[in-house]
């Protein structure tokens, strides 16, 4: 359900053509230069996040809010809220921020299942809506354009990031891979959370990406981890104390990653050599846990390119411009060959951002 809409210009005849791929999702109409800093500066935009708390959605807000100020709003005009993971919350937020005024919402929702309620109120009310990092269903996605709301998703598929993984643990090799030499993989899995669909299509793609390699597979301990480096360090803990030994642990987050990397050394193995472990995210602390050799791989969940997207669909939609129901963008690959590329492509954007900050 990633049909791309072609937009015309109102007051002008003149036609364009849409690039081809992931940089080319946003349609504009009028480059952003066009619009001076002043412009926004009394623009409010309203913001939910699913859980504040959150690793990767605590740098993806930041860098949400910062490049909004830098192309002219004002950070008191950006009202952030955490959802504290609570489809009633979130809802009670959304209706707080329609309330207070915002001219544009842009919501992290907690479940997909929460999405079409959003979007009704967001619709009926004549807010835009801008939807990231989890994906409403295809049938709400269908329902945007079906009924032309300005309304969009931005955002990977999560399918892509577990097809990445497996090919991520497909890349260490099934002799380096099977340590007990009986031809099967025996693994943990610990999961994001019940019913989020990037959990579930992260478990299920990761698994048989490998499994389509033929390679064997044994499920040892499939437990749900809420994304909380903690509560993964304890399902991981326990499943060893049982006598489980994996030779692989497949984390749908960095956090948990980290949090199964914590549990395998306070069990006396070593990761990266007893135990090898994959996240999403890559976290900082994730990179540098590669480079020592404690992770095995990760998937770039690129919250800098989303979040610049996410804001330029505001734009567009408070120009009177519109977006395709949906902008994608790719995961990248993160092993110890390329660990260093990915960390100074994130340095050079944070660099980036404090010169403009400076100018600003």
């Amino acid at each position: 359900m990633k049909k791309k809409l072609v937009c015309y210009m109102v007051m002008a005849a003149l036609a364009f053509s849409l690039l081809v791929g992931c940089s080319s999702q946003v349609v504009e109409e009028k480059p952003q230069e066009a619009v001076t800093l002043s412009s926004y500066s009394g623009t409010k935009v309203g913001v939910c996040i699913y859980q504040i708390s959150d690793n990767f959605m605590t740098l993806f807000n930041n860098e949400l809010v910062n490049y909004l100020v830098s192309k002219g709003f004002s950070k008191n005009n950006i009202i952030v809220y955490g959802s504290a993971n609570s489809e009633s919350i979130q809802l009670s937020q959304v209706e707080k921020l329609i309330d207070e005024g915002v001219d544009a919402l842009i919501i992290n929702p907690v479940n997909s299942s929460v999405a079409r309620a959003i979007t009704d109120k967001a619709v009926s009310n004549g807010i835009p809506l801008v939807y990231i990092n989890r994906e409403p269903s295809g049938e709400e996605e269908l329902r945007w354009e079906n009924y032309g709301f300005d309304v969009t998703y931005v955002g990977c598929d999560a399918r892509q990031s577990g097809i990445y993984q497996g090919e991520l643990v497909l890349d260490l090799g099934l002799d380096e891979l099977d340590k007990n030499g009986d031809g099967v993989i025996q693994y943990f899995m610990i999961e994001g959370a019940p019913e989020n669909v990037d959990a579930g299509y992260r478990t299920m793609y990761s698994v048989s990406t490998i499994k389509n390699a033929g390679v064997k597979m044994e499920c040892l301990l499939d437990e749900v981890g809420n994304w909380d480096r903690a509560t993964s360090k304890l399902l991981v803990r326990e499943g060893l104390s049982q006598g489980l030994i994996p030779e692989l642990v497949i984390c749908n987050n960095d956090a948990m990653a980290l949090g199964a990397v914590d549990a395998i050394k306070s069990g006396k193995l070593v990761p990266g050599k007893d135990i090898y472990v994959v996240g999403v995210d890559a976290l900082p602390e994730t990179i540098a846990a590669i480079e020592d050799g404690d992770i095995a791989g990760t998937v770039f969940n690129d919250y800098i390119l989303q979040s610049h997207r996410a804001a330029d669909a505001v734009m567009n939609y408070l120009q009177g411009n519109g977006n395709e129901h949906y902008v994608g963008c790719d995961y990248k690959k993160v092993s110890a060959k390329n660990a260093q590329v990915i960390k100074k492509m994130i340095q050079n954007s944070n660099n980036e951002k404090k010169d403009q900050g400076q100018e600003n």
